[in-house]
């Protein structure tokens, strides 16, 4: 049965693409036959390590700044405070800027090119950061990288939404938000044996060798990505006819988009009007801000850590659980939600409740054991809430026209990162140790994603055949 996500808009977007009645053109489809279990399983293959291993080096290459600084960065290009902080926040100025675009021209252009091609490039301007000598030099290769990089995220969201059904997506959101987690907890170890093993091999410092290694490896797994990544159901090589003809009835079955590259297409500009005037990407944009913005508390792990006394490869052990419960969490969430489609909203809902109320108890709380529990738990919840986001407006924008849907998915994942501009100045050392300026903003913007996803809960119609 059709998940109702019908409004007004809904209907325009019907009308445009001249799509009202998907199921005439595949009479014959039926759901759940082993061929269309194999077909799913061959599609996994092809996607999901592919994307894993690619949004966990988009991730280390974002990241691999703050292990640069500690690791000799900062003394050799004159960094202070203020030049530092400019250089994490000029990476997410282009990234928000160029994500519509960039899903705008991959709506046209085939994934399997369009995705490697900006990965190669963004690897090769890590590398590039090994090389540099001025602070000036560093600002110019982080606004080139968050312009590159600010297609990949967005592209993927685009493409798992091009090949998954509703009830498959929520699962496959969690394997592309595990990849984040799992930097956060191996990375830092990652870089550390990086720098401290290779420094002053060639001449090269450990920071720049760091940049190297990461941005070559970045560069290589995109050459591999190539050969591997699938196009769009319509018109990928890496299925037989048959196996196409099945991917595109198990998408228009939903009454999901299944857009030819031959069908004529609106022009960017239509599309781009169409996007915001849509209500639903309001909300998801507010419910993910909120999300992101509150997920900027992993600025406080080590802050936390070094005040249960710990330094050094102690201090990135202990950060571990926090992201090791988080994984957990996330793969459990996804996987119930795929099977209870229409309590998405009030999952998000309760996880943000939780985080809020650990949030609002930690202003309470100075016990350093007792916050790092507390803030144990209110990491899982935010991150398990990312991924189930994601998930939960990719399906709520399956029925909209391919670059229509790649541009709201774009926006919602845009405004979200821009949270992580102002999100960085949540937690000022003067703010020691209690931090309450931090976890009070966290706690509303919790309150905010609550009110969100409840109201998307509430307004986006239920579906009225039985969930998996």
């Amino acid at each position: 049965m059709k998940d109702q996500h019908e409004t007004s808009s809904m209907a325009e977007v019907e009308d445009i693409e001249g799509k009202s009645d998907f199921r005439q053109s595949m009479p014959d489809y039926v759901p759940d036959t082993e061929e269309e279990k194999k077909l799913v399983r061959k599609i996994d293959l092809y996607i999901l390590p592919m994307m894993w291993v690619m949004y966990l080096l988009s991730y280390m290459d974002r990241t691999n700044i703050g292990n640069a600084k500690v690791a000799g960065m900062e003394t050799d290009l004159d960094l202070d405070s203020n030049r530092y902080s400019i250089a994490l926040v000029v990476f997410f100025i282009g990234y928000v800027l160029f994500e519509i675009p960039s899903n705008m021209l991959l709506a046209r252009i085939r994934p399997s090119i369009y995705l490697p091609s900006i990965m190669f490039a963004w690897g090769c301007v890590t590398i590039g950061m090994a090389f540099v000598n001025t602070y000036q030099g560093l600002i110019g290769f982080r606004v080139g990288m968050g312009i590159l990089e600010a297609g990949f995220a967005p592209g993927m969201l685009l493409l798992l939404n091009s090949w998954y059904k509703k009830s498959e997506q929520s699962k496959r959101f969690a394997v592309y938000i595990s990849a984040a987690i799992l930097s956060g907890a191996f990375g830092g170890l990652i870089a550390g044996g990086i720098t401290s093993g290779l420094d002053g091999a060639h001449g090269i410092a450990g920071w720049r060798w760091l940049f190297i290694v990461e941005g070559a490896a970045t560069a290589g797994v995109s050459l591999l990505a190539a050969f591997i990544l699938p196009d769009f159901p319509s018109s990928t090589t890496k299925l037989n006819e048959r196996e196409r003809e099945l991917a595109i009835a198990r998408m228009t079955a939903e009454f999901m988009s299944t857009a030819t590259d031959t069908e004529e297409q609106m022009g960017h500009l239509q599309a781009l009007k169409l996007s915001l005037s849509t209500w639903r990407t309001w909300l998801f944009v507010v419910g993910y801000m909120a999300i992101v913005g509150s997920s900027t508390l992993s600025y406080f792990y080590p802050t936390l850590v070094e005040g249960l006394g710990y330094t050094g490869h102690m201090a990135q052990y202990m950060v571990i659980p926090i992201y090791a419960v988080a994984f957990v969490c996330t793969a459990i969430t996804g996987y119930i939600a795929d099977r209870q489609q229409h309590l998405r909203g009030y999952y998000l809902a309760g996880w943000m409740t939780v985080a809020m109320i650990f949030a609002v108890v930690t202003c309470a709380v100075y016990n350093l054991q007792a916050r790092y529990a507390l803030l144990v738990i209110m990491a899982s919840g935010l991150w398990a809430s990312n991924g189930l986001s994601l998930s939960y407006a990719s399906i709520s924008f399956a029925e909209m026209p391919r670059e229509v849907r790649a541009i709201s998915l774009a926006l919602v994942n845009a405004m979200g990162n821009l949270a992580q501009i102002y999100g960085a100045y949540l937690f000022p050392d003067d703010d020691k140790p209690k931090y309450l300026m931090g976890f009070g903003v966290i706690s509303g913007l919790c309150f905010t994603g609550v009110l969100s996803y409840l109201a998307l809960q509430v307004l986006l119609v239920k579906p009225r055949g039985p969930t998996r």
